[in-house]
């Protein structure tokens, strides 16, 4: 039986169009160690948006006190909704309150109270983020509260926020693992996924925080995820790398069927930052890792490389992103992750640039004709041998 080279007939819940979130001046900021600047915030957010994006996590609604990059957050998001960027938004073809959702993450209710708030004045989100670990003790370190505790207040906030008019996402973390407490079950992760759309929420962002996951295991959960919810809308993956094989696991999610992802400029991101400029801050406690610098998400520049090359539409103007990831470089004053920004996509045409003079007129010194490739003696089509390789080499 031959076999099948098209991956699509392989997998036939992989999808040939993804939608890809940046989450880059939320997430990826929160673990930065010093104060990005609110208009660098801004710039990348709107130029992001520029670049194609349709998802966009713009800040975080916590307490200050607790995470100071984020004391910015309403100027954010005036900026975002300011009617300047909807002018610049018009001229790119892109309607800001139709074709773009902005989130603002919301772990306790009086942030949701806030969003609410910010809603009012017409600078509000269009979605809000709440987030239960299926491990207990990584609950207790990102939230303070135990898991009954914290269900019941999700279950007033979505109704809070539908009221309000904003979606609720909920996120579901330590599905593959938990840094505090080790392995964890997928079992469970499922049955919390189930209990976020019990109570209302929108959609489900199914979370590795720590770089846990492995390619078959993210195939696998996200196949009984859309055994169990078969709406691909209303899933979305989010990969931390930290061992360098996300990328894998991102073609493991795409072929067990998800068409919803995220990730960061740079692959900054990670644990919220316990130092700011030159002051310890609480954050969420001591950094769950040996070095805190390789800790962050999926890069959104490799990734986009990654599905372009697969064939598969994504919306976005890749060499812009391209262009914002190295100057992100700058803007954190270091060398990220992305090695994209440097070596771009597969030159389908080549660099004859770096070709050796010569060839041609080689060919035609010793006689060959152009564009032959094998000696003209030897057969048209290449005949393996009924013994050949290794087996031909035994004695």
């Amino acid at each position: 039986m031959a076999t099948e080279y098209d991956l699509w007939k392989i997998f036939p819940r992989m999808p040939k169009k993804v939608t890809i979130g940046d989450i880059t001046i939320r997430d990826g900021f929160q673990h930065e160690e010093k104060t990005i600047s609110t208009a660098a915030k801004i710039f990348y957010g709107q130029e992001m948006i520029l670049a194609g994006c349709k998802e966009l996590e713009a800040t975080n609604l916590g307490n200050p006190a607790g995470i100071p990059q984020f004391r910015d957050a309403e100027q954010v998001m005036t900026a975002l909704r300011s009617d300047g960027f909807k002018k610049r938004c018009e001229r790119a073809g892109i309607n800001l309150d139709k074709d773009v959702c902005l989130t603002a993450v919301t772990i306790r209710e009086p942030a949701v109270d806030w969003a609410i708030e910010m809603r009012k004045k017409g600078i509000g989100p269009d979605r809000i983020l709440m987030m239960v670990s299926t491990d207990p003790e990584h609950h207790f370190a990102n939230s303070g509260t135990t898991l009954t505790q914290y269900w019941k207040e999700a279950e007033r906030c979505i109704k809070k926020a539908r009221d309000a008019g904003m979606k609720m996402v909920g996120t579901v973390s330590t599905i593959w693992g938990s840094p505090i407490s080790g392995a964890t079950k997928l079992e469970d992760a499922v049955e919390f996924t189930k209990r976020w759309f019990q109570i209302g929420a929108y959609d489900i962002e199914h979370a590795d925080h720590d770089g846990s996951a492995s390619a078959d295991q993210v195939y696998r959960y996200f196949s009984m995820i859309l055994d169990a919810m078969p709406q691909p809308e209303a899933h979305l993956c989010h990969l931390h790398e930290t061992k360098r094989i996300a990328a894998a696991s991102i073609l493991a999610a795409l072929q067990a069927g998800i068409c919803r992802f995220e990730g960061t400029l740079g692959g900054l991101g990670g644990q919220p930052a316990n130092f700011l400029d030159d002051v310890p801050i609480r954050g969420t406690g001591e950094y769950y890792y040996k070095d805190h610098r390789f800790v962050g998400l999926i890069t959104l520049e490799d990734l986009l490389v990654q599905i372009d090359e697969m064939g598969i539409e994504h919306g976005y103007d890749i060499d812009r992103v391209l262009w914002l990831g190295s100057k992100m470089e700058k803007t954190v004053g270091r060398r990220l992750r992305s090695e994209a920004i440097y070596n771009g996509r597969t030159a389908k045409a080549g660099n004859p640039q770096f070709g050796r003079p010569g060839l041609a007129k080689l060919i035609t010194k010793v006689g060959e004709k152009p564009g032959q490739r094998v000696p003209p003696d030897w057969t048209e089509k290449a005949v393996l041998p009924q013994v050949w390789g290794p087996a031909a080499w035994k004695k």
